[in-house]
């Protein structure tokens, strides 16, 4: 009866026809479908058969087929049936309660007012019943029939009011939020659409009256709930009834009176993206309706929204700021004036993060284009300029980011402030907070960002945007310039080859800039095309900038070539595509640092003389000069600088300016580092290449001044400054720096300047310093240097004779000084490599003086240093360099031995490697290995026999050193072995008998010294197939040194080579036999004798088979048993 009076009350509210015409029409439909489908699963259901939920799906199924239509009858008990499950207090399964909710979704296609009725009964009724899956059953209906719930929502609005009166909290509290958030969605759809109003004037009346009854109920009784869900979903019903209201202007007041509670209710959700989600709906609606909210209410929106995005003990999404920021998007969109007014209020704030989030806001708001913004921005940007100077970190990251913004929509708005020079500024600050050195690794990490995003600001930006060119261009040039910036050049350049792709690079000059522009920015000198050259060719011959840098530089010359200079566009344009291939890595030989740096020194000098402007170059030079003078010894561009100043120097034509540049830097430079004295150096040297003469004449003049007092009266102060070690320091300099003049010199220019003026102006310096071993080394070095560049010059010409002598007398002395001081010391080896350039000069020296001088290189290159020396040199930082030294020198030695072959041999052997190879220290040993290996490489290659004059004694050297302790040694052996054989069998038109030594030195490397032995005594056979018997008593002796000094496997493989020789010669060196037996005999004398004495004993033995007159007796003395002898050779 309670169903069908509010059947009854449905009908009449909503017009529907009367009863007795709706039975009469239902009599009239047959149902194409024969009922017992339905009516037996309604028995079912209702005798309590089977399960419930299964019997649901099934009727479901049956009712949603396209001709299903039960009669009214079976409608009644059915629906009478599903109530029961639906509305059950307790007992009844979720699964039944969605399958029977479910069936009357089915039921409403066919009786869509009947189960309307139904559910709204339901909503109204009092008592024990459940109303979730109610709500849960109007929500699905609102899904599937929405335009037929739209007639129903007044009755849905009321019968929702008694709902949110019983109901405190939970999920049916939260079913029936969506469910209120859902229909009246639906309803602001219906009302936008635009289509016709299904609703009549006062029906439209008793919606809106009954929504706001239904609000003011929600109010009162859910403002109070605990449960963060519960607060969601009324917070999103809320503002969806909210924004319903907002369309009827009686009921805009009662909203805005309301609105602070909405706020209050948002500012405790915990779920800010969703919670924004909520006042999103009802700003939205606020939008369209074009409504003057209060601008208290406003102000607490904003607020609220914005309180949420800065609060920085929340961790938001970019979901959640995202939305945030939509949020106040839209108030701006409403209340621009007051939105902009607030977070510019906000920028001033001592709460870090929220001026940092008022910066991001702010910066939205430009990206955004709202015309109303575009009038506000350059207030905006003035605003933002005040916290330029902020030390703050991440409000310096946001300006940057804001900055980004405004210049990505409109570059006109920042006249007021120079955008483009700040991100210049705090790319600088940054970079001298972390050239400081005293931030914390975070601290340091943060400033590494904030350039990172400063380059990515400029080098993404779009020139294209309205007002770009004229923010950019020619500002852009002010900042090539200034070292502070080069890390910006790469951005820089890519801004630049926009500008120049669209042609905007002639649009205005640096004068047409503001006054204000030009004494803010401009520090230091004027930007001229000197300027911008040479800082642009010093980043591009940094070896520290990198290769990105580098070609930054390039193409910042290339694109700027019209500004520099006139006449150089065309060259440059073919050259500079080739210096960037090699910077790209195209370039196969792609060059080293040095070579680079010729490479772009070749191109400067190639644009001078295509310039052939005297003026612009000599204010070139000036202006490398004053870079020059500025920079820190520590600099890593100082010595690129010395180089390209001294090129530049030698395309000027005008002498003075050249004497006087060249003078400045003499004076200025501090040769006590030595990158600055490398710097002078290399300064002068490449001046020299076009102005030699000038070059020397002023060295000359300075030389001159820095001996000024040697042999007239001079002040104290000037002597002490002439004995200061600056003093010395730049007279070891200059010294080094006249052997590098010669170098540079032309044949002419060296045959008439050498030996007077490069000479003796070298000696003179020498003679004026300490001789200390900075200026030894420096003397040694530059007569190695103009040695060879006189060599170089050609054989006819002779060197001054007594000039070489007094040369050579000094380099002697020095051998002489330092052969019994420090074995580590340099000089020796240097002074080998000297004497090697100065002895090939003509006339040659005489063979007593080479062999003299040989035996000195020889007791300091190849007998030092010591075995613990070398030790404690491995050890060393310097091990490496002094190494690489010793092995220069020790070539060096080898090839001025080879001079001395075509004078002298006779003694070179015996007096210089005899000794040292048969020495206890295993790295003289192989020193003189290696001196060895030269001197037989140089015979065989001049067809020199003189070696075959010491075959035998040469074999009994190296046989022991092919068993070795060093791998090196036993490999020099074999090399030198191989070279002897082969000047032998050239001496005597022989053939070369030797077999493949070679093959055999694989066997030598084994670790296992038996394979070690083996392979030595198959050496032997091969090299005593062409040995010379009378070089018997030789190779004996030479055997017999090493068993008397050495020990271990050399002496096994001297026994090895000795008893192989007899074995195999024994009956042929009659004559020899006595000698050999008294060598023999006298080793018995050495305290090592028991060593060798199993290979005496063997020796004698053969020797007593191969010779009658042979007797033990007559070898070993009477104390030895024949026994002994007998067991020994055995």
């Amino acid at each position: 009866m309670e169903r069908l009076r509010a059947l009854r009350g449905l009908f009449a509210c909503v017009g529907c026809v009367p009863r007795g015409t709706r039975r009469r029409e239902r009599g009239r439909v047959a149902s194409p479908v024969p009922p017992c489908a339905v009516t037996l699963l309604l028995q079912r259901l209702q005798d309590q058969e089977g399960d419930r939920a299964q019997a649901y799906c099934e009727l479901e199924h049956v009712l949603w087929e396209g001709d299903s239509r039960p009669p009214c009858g079976v409608v009644n008990r059915l629906l009478a049936e599903v109530s029961q499950d639906l509305t059950a207090a307790q007992g009844v399964p979720d699964s039944v309660r969605t399958a029977a909710s479910n069936v009357l979704v089915a039921l409403a296609r066919t009786h869509f007012t009947l189960v309307m009725a139904e559910l709204q009964g339901h909503l109204k009724a009092v008592g024990e019943m459940s109303k979730e899956f109610v709500l849960v059953t109007l929500s699905k209906l609102f899904s599937s029939y929405a335009p037929q719930c739209i007639s129903f929502v007044w009755l849905m609005l009321a019968g929702l009011r008694s709902v949110v009166g019983w109901v405190r909290g939970g999920r049916t509290l939260r079913i029936a939020c969506a469910v209120v958030k859902q229909w009246l969605e639906g309803v602001k759809v219906h009302l936008g659409s635009g289509k016709q109003c299904p609703w009549p004037a006062t029906e439209i009346e008793q919606i809106y009256k009954n929504l706001s009854q239904l609000f003011c109920s929600v109010l009162r009784n859910w403002q109070d709930c605990q449960e963060e869900e519960d607060k969601q979903a009324v917070l999103e019903a809320e503002a969806t009834m909210m924004a319903v209201l907002l369309q009827e202007e009686l009921h805009r007041e009662h909203v805005w009176e309301q609105l602070l509670w909405l706020v209050h209710l948002y500012q405790k959700v915990q779920d800010t993206c969703r919670g924004t989600k909520s006042l999103s709906i009802f700003l939205e609606a606020l939008e369209g309706v074009q409504s003057v909210i209060p601008k208290d209410k406003f102000l607490a929106i904003t607020s609220a929204v914005f309180y949420q995005l800065s609060d920085d003990t929340k961790e938001h999404s970019e979901a959640d700021r995202a939305e945030l920021t939509h949020c106040i998007l839209l108030q701006a969109r409403i209340c621009p004036e007051e939105t902009v007014l607030f977070l510019q209020s906000q920028l001033g704030a001592d709460r870090e993060a929220g001026c940092v989030a008022a910066l991001g806001l702010l910066g939205a708001l430009a990206r955004s284009d709202e015309p109303v913004m575009s009038e506000k921005l350059p207030q905006v940007v003035e605003a933002v300029q005040c916290l330029c100077s902020d030390p703050r970190t991440q409000v310096r990251r946001a300006i940057l980011h804001f900055i980004e913004d405004v210049l990505s929509a409109n570059a006109r708005s920042c006249s007021a402030w120079d955008v483009v020079g700040h991100i210049f500024s705090e790319f600088s600050r940054s970079t001298g907070r972390r050239a400081a050195g005293d931030l914390s690794a975070q601290e340091a990490r943060e400033e590494g960002a904030l350039q990172e995003l400063c380059m990515d600001i400029l080098g993404s930006l779009d020139v294209s945007v309205r007002g770009m060119t004229k923010l950019l261009w020619p500002r852009l040039l002010l900042y090539v310039v200034p070292a502070q910036y080069t890390g910006m050049l790469i951005p820089v350049s890519r801004c630049v080859q926009a500008l120049a792709e669209r042609g905007d690079l002639m649009v205005r000059e640096v004068e047409e800039l503001d006054a204000h522009f030009l004494s803010s920015m401009f520090q230091g000198p004027l930007l001229t095309p000197q300027t911008l050259l040479a800082r642009l060719l010093v980043v591009a011959g940094s070896p520290f900038a990198g290769s990105e840098l580098q070609a930054a530089a390039l193409l910042l010359m290339q694109n700027l070539h019209s500004r520099i200079h006139r006449a150089v566009g065309a060259m440059w344009a073919a050259e500079i595509p080739l210096l960037l291939q090699c910077l790209q890595g195209k370039d196969e030989s792609f060059p080293d640092s040095a070579e680079w740096e010729q490479h772009l020194l070749k191109f400067l000098r190639a644009s001078l003389d295509t310039m052939e402007d005297e003026a612009w170059t000599r204010g070139l030079s000036c202006e490398l000069s004053r870079w020059l003078s500025s920079s820190p010894s520590s600099s890593g561009e100082k010595s690129f600088l010395y180089k390209a100043l001294g090129t530049v120097l030698g395309a000027c034509k005008e002498v003075l300016h050249v004497q006087e540049k060249l003078l400045q830097h003499l004076e200025e430079a501090n040769a006590e580092e030595p990158s600055e004295a490398q710097g002078m150096i290399s300064f002068l040297s490449h001046a020299a290449e076009s102005s030699f003469h000038t070059v020397l004449d002023t060295l000359t003049m300075f030389a001159s001044r820095l001996c000024k007092g040697q042999k007239g009266r001079i002040s104290r102060l000037k002597k002490m400054e002439l004995d200061s070690r600056r003093a010395h320091a730049t007279r070891s300099a200059l010294i080094l720096a006249h052997g590098s003049l010669a170098l540079r010199a032309s044949k002419e220019q060296l045959l008439a300047h050498l030996e007077g003026d490069i000479v003796g102006n070298i000696l003179l310096l020498y003679s004026c310093s300490c001789r200390d071993l900075q200026n030894t080394l420096a003397l040694v070095q530059s007569i190695t240097d103009f040695s060879s560049a006189f060599q170089a010059v050609g054989d006819s010409v002779c060197f001054n004779p007594s000039l070489k002598g007094k040369l050579l007398e000094i380099l002697t002395d020095l051998l002489k000084k330092y052969s019994l001081g420090t074995p580590v010391s340099p000089v020796p080896l240097k002074v080998v490599l000297a004497l090697e350039q100065l002895s090939k000069l003509k006339p040659s020296l005489g063979t007593k003086d080479m062999c003299d001088m040989l035996s000195l290189c020889c007791k300091n290159v190849v007998l030092h240093p010591s075995a613990e020396m070398m030790l404690k040199i491995k050890k060393s930082q310097q091990a490496a360099q002094y190494l690489q030294l010793l092995q220069t020198s020790l070539k060096a030695l080898g090839r001025l031995m080879v001079v001395l072959l075509e004078t002298e041999t006779s003694g070179l052997f015996q007096n210089i490697v005899h000794r040292s190879m048969t020495s206890d220290n295993m790295w003289e040993r192989k020193r003189a290995l290696q001196i060895c290996s030269q001197l037989l490489a140089a015979c065989e290659e001049h067809g020199r026999g003189d070696a075959c004059k010491h075959f035998g004694s040469l074999v009994g050297l190296l046989a022991p050193l092919t068993c070795d302790p060093m791998p090196t040694s036993r490999q020099l052996a074999v090399t030198c072995l191989s070279s002897l054989l082969r000047i032998q069998a050239k001496a005597t038109n022989g053939v070369i008998k030797m077999g493949d030594i070679g093959s055999l030195c694989e066997g030598l490397n084994d670790r296992s010294t038996v394979c070690q032995l083996q392979t030595s005594s198959k050496i032997a056979r091969i090299v005593y197939r062409t040995f010379p018997l009378e070089d018997t008593i030789d190779f004996m002796m030479a055997i017999k040194d090493t068993f008397r000094k050495a020990k271990g496997m050399r002496v096994r493989a001297a026994g090895r080579w000795m008893i192989t020789f007899l074995q195999m010669y024994g009956k042929d060196i009659c004559r020899d036999v006595p000698l050999t037996n008294y060598i023999l005999r006298s080793c018995t004398s050495s305290p090592q004798h028991s060593t060798f004495m199993p290979f005496l004993s063997q020796a004698v033995v053969i020797l007593t088979r191969c010779q009658a007159d042979v007797t033990t007796d007559s070898f070993f003395p009477a104390a030895w048993s024949p026994q002994t002898v007998r067991h020994g050779g055995e």
